[in-house]
């Protein structure tokens, strides 16, 4: 494997709503177009978030201008923010959108993540519709969910399963001033009727001692049916992050196979998964390289090659180091200025992986272009 070209996206100014752009999402449809998502706003963590949208109709070498063709939400009248876009292509004239959406009312002023609770603000699951490529977009439609899962965090596009049902990955949260005990899960949820409803949700990620976290959960779907997830996981005892740990699914992500430690450390990407099942999947190396990397498999479930990595960029300043507290870890995801990459296959069988980098006054998407 080997990167044959390197670039940026998006063009920030500083002190500007457009200064901080994060959460890179890519989506290839089946006529060869791309669309790119991504977050942009003041800082990491602000009301004046929004999506913009960005197309390319030639593998990635050329974009469009910048989009933001997403109406507001509320909820009850709330003010809201989008931390994030996630597109699905349902058939050749259906796209779908799902979004994060964040209530910035209920406690005003407040930082995304409490660090003395590790609760969140309140948030919720949005969808929207395309029927012409993306040019136009629906109204947003919240999504309920059981309120045993607290405010919901969307780490994964929606999966189109080849039964024809609907997947969702949600990550539990606490709310803002719960102090109990954080008993974290990932769950996923089937949809049979194109997202309108969903049903009881399936544990895809969960210590019942409440002592591993699995956070920021990857999902992929190979040719052959196989589903796989990737964790990035958190010790909360030791206060310290694992290797990246997989999980397998072979019946819809019904049931979910035991995790397995891969041996590669810190953050998991979305991986692109070839046509012949050859799996590349990138990861944020935060604590000891300070760099992004990606490495290539025959298959989701087998052994990532250390042979075959490749170094997709290098940060030249030090972030800062983890920290003891688990609230305060949480606080501090604000201040890191790379990380979040994304792969995806191009027509042509090349693989894009797109990834935040920058400074703590701008930071803008980035690409690196691999071939297998």
């Amino acid at each position: 494997m080997e990167i044959i070209e390197t670039g940026q996206i998006t063009h920030t100014t500083a002190n500007t709503p457009q200064a901080i752009y994060t959460f890179p999402a890519l989506v290839q449809l089946t006529d060869g177009t791309l669309l790119l998502t991504c977050r942009s706003g003041s800082n990491k963590d602000s009301v004046d978030e929004t999506i913009e949208l960005y197309r390319s109709t030639d593998d990635g070498s050329t974009w469009s201008q910048s989009k933001t063709p997403f109406a507001e939400a509320r909820v009850n009248g709330q003010k809201s923010s989008f931390r994030l876009c996630y597109l699905t292509e349902i058939n050749l004239d259906h796209l779908l959108a799902a979004s994060m959406w964040i209530d910035r009312e209920t406690h005003l002023g407040k930082p995304f993540f409490n660090p003395k609770t590790e609760g969140c603000l309140p948030m919720g699951i949005f969808f929207a519709d395309s029927f012409d490529r993306g040019e136009t977009w629906s109204e947003w439609r919240t999504i309920d969910l059981p309120e045993e899962l607290g405010p919901p965090s969307l780490t994964n596009p929606i999966i189109n399963l080849p039964d024809g049902t609907l997947l969702m990955n949600i990550e539990t949260n606490k709310h803002y001033y719960d102090d109990s005990k954080w008993y974290q899960r990932v769950v996923c949820l089937h949809s049979s009727d194109m997202g309108q409803t969903w049903g009881e949700p399936i544990d895809a990620g969960f210590d019942p001692s409440g002592r591993i976290f699995n956070w920021d959960q990857r999902v992929g779907l190979a040719p052959d049916g196989t589903l796989v997830t990737f964790a990035w996981t958190y010790d909360t005892e030791a206060k310290q992050y694992l290797n990246i740990h997989r999980r397998i699914s072979n019946d819809n992500g019904h049931t979910w196979s035991e995790a397995d430690d891969i041996g590669i450390t810190d953050q998991a990407a979305h991986p692109a998964i070839l046509p012949d099942g050859q799996t590349v999947l990138a990861w944020v190396d935060r604590y000891h390289t300070q760099s992004i990397r990606a490495r290539l498999a025959s298959h989701p479930s087998t052994e990532f090659d250390p042979a075959s990595e490749v170094v997709i960029y290098t940060h030249q300043s030090n972030d800062r180091l983890q920290s003891d507290d688990t609230g305060a870890l949480l606080d501090e995801m604000s201040i890191w200025s790379f990380g979040l990459p994304y792969a995806e296959v191009l027509a042509n069988g090349e693989v894009m992986v797109l990834y935040y980098a920058g400074n703590t006054q701008t930071m803008d998407i980035h690409f690196a272009r691999l071939r297998i």
